[in-house]
C-alpha cells in the first residue's frame, strides 16, 4: 500500500487556532507519535474508520480544500487543529496519496471490515463442501488482491501482469491447501465426527495465511529486484536499497500472517461454546447471526491490532544496508515505506 503520510511544507506555526485535547496540526504527518504500538494503534483506527465510508462528495470537497488553504497559508480565521486533523483523515480515507483519485468504496482500508466481514463468515461456515471451499477461498483472496492494488504505490509504474500473477498465485494456494487440509480431516479415522467439524473450522487459517504470504511475495516482487526508496530524517531521497525492500517484505508478511490469526481461529473457539448453549440449541436459526457478530468483532480488533506491529514508514540503520547507501548520507538511519 502507498504511504498514506506523504511529507509535505507546512505553513508557519500559529496557522490554526489551538485546541485544548488536539496536538498541533501537521500536514502530512500522523496525528499520532509512531514510535509506540499504541501511537501506532490509534493511528491506524482513523485509517480504517468506516465512518468515513459516508462522507458525502461536497464533504469530501471541503477537505481537501481546507488542506489546500493550510498548505498555501490562506487559511480562514477561526479554523482549529482538530478540523484540520479531521479534514486529513477523511482525504487520506478516501483518496489515493499517490494519484489523488477516489479508490472504490469496497477496497478503501476503511471498508476492509465491513466488506471482508461477511467473507470471513463464508469461511467459517461448518459442513463445507468441495464447491463452497473454492469458492469462498477464491472470494477472499479477489478481495484482498483488489485491496492490495487499489492501496498500491503508485509512483512507480507496475504491469498488469504483476497484479494477475499475484492474484492466481494466492488463489491457487489457498484453493489447494484449504481443499487438501480437508480431504486429510475426511479421512482421518481417527477421529469423532464432533472433533472432525471442530478440526474443519480451524482450515481456513493455514490456508489464509499462506496465500497471503505468497501475495505479498508475488506482487511486491518487483521490490526485491528493483529496490525501494529509503529517505534520512529530512524526508531527502537517499537512494534504492534492496536490503530494505527484504526488510519492508518480511514485516509485511509477518502482518499478513497475524492478521488472519484472531478472525480465523477465535470464532471457532467462541462459536463451539456458544452452539453449547440452551439459547442457541433451541433456536438454531440464530446461529448464523451470531457467527457474524463474533466475526465482526474479531476483524474489528485483529485489523488494527496487525497492521500496527510495525510503522508504516520504518527505521534501520544505514550499517545494515548497502555500502553506496552507507556512503550517500551522513544519517546513522534512514527511513522505508513499509506498506501495509
Amino acid at each position: 500500500m502507498a504511504d498514506t503520510a506523504t511529507t509535505a511544507s507546512a505553513p508557519a506555526a500559529g496557522a490554526a487556532n489551538a485546541s485544548t485535547d488536539a496536538p498541533p496540526f501537521q500536514l502530512g504527518k500522523p496525528r499520532f507519535q509512531q514510535t509506540s504500538f499504541y501511537g501506532r494503534f490509534r493511528h491506524f483506527l482513523d485509517i480504517i474508520d468506516p465512518r468515513t465510508l459516508f462522507v458525502t462528495e461536497r464533504r469530501l470537497r471541503e477537505a481537501v480544500q481546507l488542506l489546500e488553504d493550510y498548505k498555501h497559508g490562506t487559511l480562514r480565521p477561526g479554523v482549529t487543529n482538530e478540523q484540520l486533523w479531521s479534514a486529513q483523515k477523511i482525504k487520506q480515507a478516501i483518496l489515493h496519496p499517490d494519484t489523488n483519485e477516489k479508490i472504490f468504496m469496497p477496497f478503501r482500508m476503511s471498508g476492509y471490515i465491513p466488506f471482508g466481514t461477511p467473507i470471513v463468515v463464508g469461511l467459517l461456515l461448518p459442513n463445507q463442501t468441495l464447491a463452497s471451499t473454492v469458492f469462498w477461498q477464491w472470494l477472499n483472496q479477489s478481495h484482498n488482491a483488489c485491496v492490495n492494488y487499489a492501496n498500491r504505490n503508485a509512483t512507480k509504474p507496475s504491469p498488469t501482469s504483476k497484479f494477475i500473477q499475484g492474484y492466481l498465485g494466492a488463489v491457487i494456494s489457498a484453493v489447494s491447501i484449504a481443499v487438501g487440509l480437508n480431504v486429510l480431516v475426511q479421512k482421518a479415522n481417527k477421529f469423532t465426527p464432533a472433533t472432525r467439524l471442530l478440526v474443519q473450522r480451524f482450515v481456513p487459517f493455514p490456508a489464509v495465511a499462506s496465500a497471503n504470504i505468497c501475495n505479498v511475495v508475488l506482487m511486491r516482487y518487483g521490490e526485491l529486484e528493483e529496490g525501494i526508496d529509503v529517505l534520512d530524517g529530512d524526508g531527502n531521497l537517499v537512494g534504492s536499497s534492496k536490503i530494505a525492500a527484504r526488510h519492508a517484505l518480511l514485516e509485511t508478511a509477518l502482518t499478513r500472517v497475524v492478521l488472519p490469526m484472531p478472525i480465523l481461529v477465535l470464532p471457532p473457539i467462541v462459536m463451539s461454546m456458544l452452539e453449547k448453549t440452551a439459547l442457541l440449541q433451541a433456536r438454531p436459526r440464530l446461529l448464523l447471526p451470531v457467527q457474524s457478530l463474533v466475526c465482526l468483532a474479531a476483524f474489528g480488533l485483529a485489523l488494527p491490532l496487525a497492521i500496527s506491529l510495525f510503522p508504516q514508514m520504518s527505521e534501520i540503520e544505514t550499517s545494515q544496508l548497502e555500502p553506496e547507501i552507507a556512503r550517500a548520507t551522513s544519517s546513522r538511519t534512514v527511513v522505508y515505506n513499509k506498506g501495509l
